[in-house]
Order: C-alpha cells, then sequence, then structure tokens
C-alpha cells in the first residue's frame, strides 16, 4: 500500500514539475532540461497515446476512402521506399516511442530495426510488443540519449524518424551524430514538426498555437522548415527532397481530422464535447476515489490543449507534423 502511494506522489510531482518547466521558464531552460522535460512527458502521455491512438505516435496525411490506421501504416511505407530497405540492411530507428513503426518496417522490408529511446518506460513497452508479436529477431530497442549515440562510426545502412526530432535541443548537432554513425552513400529519411511559412510571430494567436502545441507535446521549441533544412547541410549531408506531406491527402480527411472529434465511431468520442466532459469527470472522480493518482485529470486537459492546437495550426496552415525530408550522407 505504501509503494502504491509513493508511486502516485511520484506522478503528481511529475505532473506538477512539467507543467512547471512550460509555465514558469524560459525556451533556453526548456532546451536544457530537454532530457528532463521529454521523459516527463512521455512517462505520464504513454498510455493516453496508446488508448487514443495505438502504437504508431505519428500523425498522416489521409484519403478519404481510408481507414486511420491504413493511413498511418502507408505514411510509414513511404520511409520504407524512400530508404530503399531490404533484409540485411541495419536501420537506425531514432525516437522509436514503443515500436509501432519499427515492427511495421521490419515486418515489411526484412530489415533489422535498431529503436533509440530515452524513456524507459516505452522501450519496456517496445520490447515487450515485440517478443508478443515474435519479431524480436528483427527489431531491438536501447534506451539511448539521441543527442549522444551510444554506436560506433559508419555503422547504420539507413537512418529515419518520426516526428521525433522535434524534441531536439540542437538539431544540427542531432543531424551530426547521425551522420556519424551512418555508412557513406547511407540514406536517412524523416517527418519533423515544423512551423510554415505561413506562421507569423506578430500574430498573437499563431504565437498562441506555438505556445499550446509545445505545452501539449513535450517541446522545448518549435522551429520554422528552414531550420531543419540548415541543420541537415550543416551536418555535412546531401539533401535530395523535402516537402510538406501536410496538404496531401483528401481535403475531407486532413492529418489532425482524429483530434477533431468529427469522426464517427467510438474513437471519436473522447475528443467531442460530451467525451472531453465524461472525460474531465471521470478523471477526476478516479482521483476522488484514488483508483487513479492525482494529476491524472491535469494530464487529459494538457493533452486536450495540445490537440486544439494541432488542430488550430493545422487549419490555419502555420504548422505541420510532416515535413519530409530525404538526405544522403556523401560516399
Amino acid at each position: 500500500m505504501a509503494q502504491r502511494e509513493t508511486v502516485k506522489e511520484s506522478f503528481k510531482s511529475t505532473v506538477d514539475a512539467y507543467k512547471g518547466l512550460h509555465e514558469q521558464s524560459d525556451v533556453d531552460t526548456r532546451l536544457t532540461s530537454y532530457t528532463t522535460l521529454v521523459n516527463q512527458y512521455y512517462d505520464l502521455a504513454t498510455d493516453f497515446y496508446e488508448i487514443g491512438w495505438g502504437q504508431h505516435f505519428h500523425f498522416a496525411p489521409r484519403w478519404k476512402w481510408e481507414g486511420f490506421k491504413e493511413s498511418l501504416l502507408r505514411h510509414e511505407r513511404h520511409l520504407d521506399r524512400a530508404l530503399r530497405l531490404a533484409p540485411g540492411k541495419e536501420v537506425l530507428d531514432v525516437g522509436c516511442g514503443v515500436g509501432g513503426p519499427a515492427r511495421h518496417i521490419a515486418k515489411r522490408s526484412g530489415a533489422k530495426i535498431v529503436g533509440i529511446n530515452n524513456n524507459a518506460y516505452q522501450v519496456a513497452r517496445a520490447e515487450r510488443y515485440a517478443r508478443k508479436q515474435r519479431l524480436d529477431h528483427l527489431v531491438s530497442f536501447a534506451k539511448a540519449d539521441f543527442m549522444e549515440l551510444p554506436f560506433e562510426d559508419a555503422r547504420f545502412d539507413a537512418v529515419y524518424t518520426i516526428e521525433a526530432s522535434c524534441h531536439a535541443p540542437d538539431r544540427t548537432k542531432l543531424f551530426r551524430g547521425l551522420h556519424r554513425a551512418m555508412k557513406p552513400g547511407a540514406l536517412f529519411a524523416g517527418y519533423e514538426w515544423c512551423l510554415t511559412d505561413r506562421y507569423d510571430e506578430s500574430d498573437p494567436t499563431h504565437r498562441k498555437i506555438k505556445k499550446d502545441i509545445e505545452i501539449g507535446n513535450g517541446l522545448p521549441d518549435l522551429s520554422h522548415t528552414s531550420v531543419v533544412d540548415a541543420a541537415l547541410r550543416d551536418a555535412g549531408f546531401e539533401v535530395l527532397e523535402t516537402e510538406d506531406m501536410a496538404g496531401h491527402g483528401s481535403p475531407e480527411t486532413p492529418w489532425y481530422l482524429p483530434l477533431t472529434g468529427r469522426e464517427k465511431g467510438l474513437l471519436a468520442l473522447p475528443r467531442k464535447p460530451l467525451g472531453r466532459v465524461l472525460t474531465n469527470k471521470l478523471t477526476r472522480f478516479m482521483e476522488k476515489v484514488k483508483l487513479a493518482p492525482q494529476g491524472t485529470s491535469d494530464v487529459s486537459s494538457f493533452l486536450n490543449q495540445g490537440a486544439d492546437a494541432l488542430v488550430a495550426g493545422g487549419e490555419t496552415g502555420t504548422f505541420t507534423p510532416m515535413y519530409f525530408f530525404l538526405v544522403r550522407k556523401p560516399a
């Protein structure tokens, strides 16, 4: 019983610490504290993600005849094709979450995927899912800080990242580390969270969208697409292709549709106004009767805050979660 109370107190203190980093500190402090910030966020949010989103923690452009999960898998296959993956290749997944994309890409391509993640809770879940799906001969996971890669030079045949490098405090340093760990001629592809040319720093509405996305998604600071381009070149990569893929798919099914509550079915219920009210009441009741730790309702609230900001960013075109890049390490 005492251990359970300690866990609940730890959860509440993590919630308070995370909120404090965003509400009471500047960008420089958040960048310096990025490891703490990101770990606190995923300790709090992972279970919510899996319940509401599944094991593939990313967005995707979507055609109106596609299901939600199908669009996510197709988005991952785009990376597979761009990187020309095949059996015998060893590939690094940078910021692998609970390993959903790594398992899918490994099963489809036959390549061996090494996923890294600095959150121990997510790594443990990724390993468990790989064993359960009998894919642990193709995928492996390691707890590691992607700013300090624990791999030898020129090891990997390819590298990809899916909506993870936005957590980096210094993209150029991150990309230089990846460059070092890649074989000459190897390809690196990814999807980045970025501000677009439509973002206007002087517009208070745009600034609020940016801030709420950062709070709701564990980001130290959102950057413009041009920052990503410059960091890739400064790290020594040859840029082959860049494209904002947020405009792909059907107008009726934008990438942010799952966050709006406008879809049919039970999946959309938590995002609808009634679903939010019910979720809020349920989490507060569970806190009161001690079925959930104090702070659970706060986590639900800042996730909703972030979701609303993502929708606003998508609707205004000021934000994209899928700025695609394909680069090569010179041979």
